[in-house]
């Protein structure tokens, strides 16, 4: 009763704030994401007595993140909604020549993209400079977008093919709380890395 009153709730906001709704949705789900992964971190740190505890600023960078790329991927799912239509007229057949053009469409465009937005975000608002954002490029991308293909062709193979249009950046915001696990993770050891190199420069 509870997830229904939540759903009808959800679509009422969507129907009249698209953009609010989709921000909200996926700076929450983002921020979920970094939660886990700090807990993940303090569980399995081996050094007990120097647990970073919970980084407050850095959960609040995910979630604006969230907020800023969300509807932006709602105007993407729009696009490919109306260039690759799954159902064409008076047919209930669903095109998978068509399904596999948007799932091609959002890995080959979508994918690369959203990823440079999210490490050149991340140094920002964490106030790295240019020659350290260039840094996290060389040193984050690649991995991170090879990851990327191995998870989420699948993931937004259902996506496309099951969800109705203002389901989907929801439903992709879930999945991507653990995507949002490995990319904090992954953001986390790179800021070490240059935190370990500043320190070490400012002893020279």
């Amino acid at each position: 009763m509870t997830s229904l009153t939540i759903t009808r709730a959800y679509q009422q906001f969507f129907e009249t704030h698209p953009n609010g709704t989709l921000a909200l949705t996926g700076g929450i789900l983002n921020a979920v994401g970094d939660i886990v992964a700090q807990v993940s971190q303090n569980t399995l740190s081996e050094d007990q007595q120097r647990r970073p505890g919970w980084d407050t600023a850095r959960t609040l960078r995910f979630f604006c993140f969230g907020f800023g790329i969300s509807p932006l991927l709602g105007r993407w799912n729009v696009v490919l909604e109306r260039r690759f239509p799954l159902c064409r007229r008076r047919s209930h057949k669903v095109n998978f020549s068509a399904l596999s053009k948007r799932v091609a469409a959002d890995q080959l465009l979508m994918a690369p993209f959203g990823l440079v937005l999210f490490i050149g975000c991340m140094g920002a608002m964490e106030g790295r400079d240019l020659v350290q954002i260039r840094e996290r490029y060389s040193d984050m991308y690649t991995t991170a977008l090879l990851a990327n293909w191995k998870v989420w062709p699948m993931a937004q193979l259902v996506n496309f093919r099951y969800m109705p249009l203002p389901y989907r950046i929801p439903f992709q915001s879930t999945c991507g709380v653990f995507w949002t696990l490995y990319l904090s993770l992954l953001n986390a050891k790179e800021d070490k890395k240059q935190e370990h190199k500043i320190a070490i420069h400012r002893t020279q």
